[in-house]
């Protein structure tokens, strides 16, 4: 089929995600994608800076990675998982939490990154259940995303995403984001809420919240968060979804902490990029809820296709990668690179701010209404990049980088002087 008929039925078959129905610009034909460029049915090049939605680690369709998932096609594609078990499932088990916080010690599967929050949701509710104790309110941050399933909508901001949903959504109490200006106000609000005792769960981005405008805060105003809920006996869910697997420069951003969480929800770059792969894991003191001859007791939750053998053997070749030094060394290489660029930019007159952590980098762009996923100036940015074939997904006034770890210095800098140039326009 040529692709003119492939765009056709495209536009007449199917409903692309975050995009209007009318108006929209017409989606790119990707032909097929090597390391960080994805090339289009036209012969164009496009330098991948936002690793497709923030999975792809190691560069698209990586060898290691396409070869560990074609000898695991030719042996088990998938079982059902209650009832049964495999090795790629417990071989990534053992691999997790070995760069998994200590305390961590059991993994559930799902499938994407809204389900692991959501599985993380239920097992702490779960968790107070199985021992009649009456605690079911939940605290978030201001301005968190936590994936669209109506659990992890119901602990994220209240806005675009979630305001036709709003009345079927449960209550969630929000504290500030704890910026430099409202630390204190943030700590001071949530020690008062947990104090009331009712409080099941504390659920959080750890350091960066994404989709909410890569907004960055420190690790010392976290840990003391975590340092209060856990004296108050709150559960504390951390979603590293968007965090882990080195974007922060280290394996997860909870590693920055000497508290750490009671259940992590991990995904995204969990198989590089390549398979939907979710886990929620969890530490001991929440496993001792569930460790009951009391079949009321289970956890009854799970997907048809939990711990997919051929996802499995694909984080499997993921981890193996991340853990080496090749990658390690350009994770650090990458966030040397993003600091010294955000040092240039922090002057520039169309620049409010910069933010840099690991392998992040986020300009919030000067503008005349304020800072939000809506704001205007989205509709240039996207389309600017794009025409200088380089892919740049904008938070609304937020120009942002997570680039794939084996990126070079020359395709990073390329990226670098086409935001320079975009900057520069704006004062024309």
């Amino acid at each position: 089929m040529d692709n003119i008929n492939l765009k056709e039925l495209d536009k007449k078959n199917i409903w692309h995600p975050f995009t209007p129905l009318k108006g929209g610009a017409e989606p790119v034909m990707i032909t097929s994608a090597e390391g960080v460029y994805l090339h289009t049915d036209d012969g164009r090049k496009i330098l991948d800076a936002v690793s497709s939605w923030w999975v792809n680690l190691h560069g698209h369709s990586n060898p290691y990675i396409a070869k560990a998932v074609s000898a695991q096609a030719g042996i088990l594609e998938h079982v059902i998982f209650a009832g049964f078990t495999h090795e790629p499932a417990i071989q990534l088990s053992k691999n997790l939490l070995s760069i998994l916080p200590a305390n961590q010690s059991r993994i559930f599967f799902s499938d994407n990154g809204s389900t692991a929050v959501e599985v993380g949701l239920k097992m702490a509710l779960q968790y107070w259940h199985n021992q009649g104790i009456e605690k079911k309110k939940i605290i978030a941050i201001d301005g968190a995303y936590h994936g669209d399933t109506f659990g992890s909508m119901s602990v994220g901001e209240r806005g675009i995403f979630t305001n036709p949903f709003k009345s079927h959504l449960f209550e969630t109490i929000f504290i500030p984001f704890p910026d430099t200006e409202h630390e204190e106000k943030t700590l001071q609000q949530f020690c008062e809420l947990i104090e009331e005792g009712d409080v099941a769960a504390f659920i959080y981005e750890p350091l960066v919240q994404g989709a909410g405008g890569m907004r960055m805060y420190s690790p010392a105003l976290l840990n003391e968060l975590l340092t209060e809920a856990q004296a108050q006996d709150v559960i504390c869910i951390a979603d590293e979804v968007l965090t882990g697997f080195g974007r922060t420069g280290r394996y997860f951003a909870s590693d920055y902490c000497s508290v750490k969480p009671d259940i992590m929800a991990v995904s995204k770059g969990i198989t590089g990029g390549t398979m939907p792969l979710g886990v929620t894991t969890c530490s001991k003191k929440i496993l001792n809820a569930y460790e009951s001859d009391d079949f009321l007791k289970t956890f009854f939750h799970g997907h048809s296709y939990t711990a997919n053998p051929i996802a499995c053997a694909a984080a499997n070749a993921s981890f193996e990668l991340l853990v080496s030094d090749d990658c390690q060394q350009s994770i650090q290489r990458i966030g040397n690179q993003h600091r010294t660029f955000a040092s240039e930019m922090l002057d520039h007159p169309a620049v409010a701010t910069v933010r840099s952590l690991g392998t992040f980098l986020a300009l919030e762009l000067k503008t005349d209404t304020r800072t939000s996923y809506e704001n205007e100036i989205r509709k240039k940015i996207y389309p600017f990049f794009m025409e200088r074939n380089v892919l740049l997904r904008p938070l609304g006034n937020i120009i942002y980088i997570l680039p794939p770890y084996v990126i070079t210095d020359e395709q990073l800098h390329k990226v670098y002087t086409v935001i320079r140039e975009f900057l520069d326009s704006l004062q024309q």
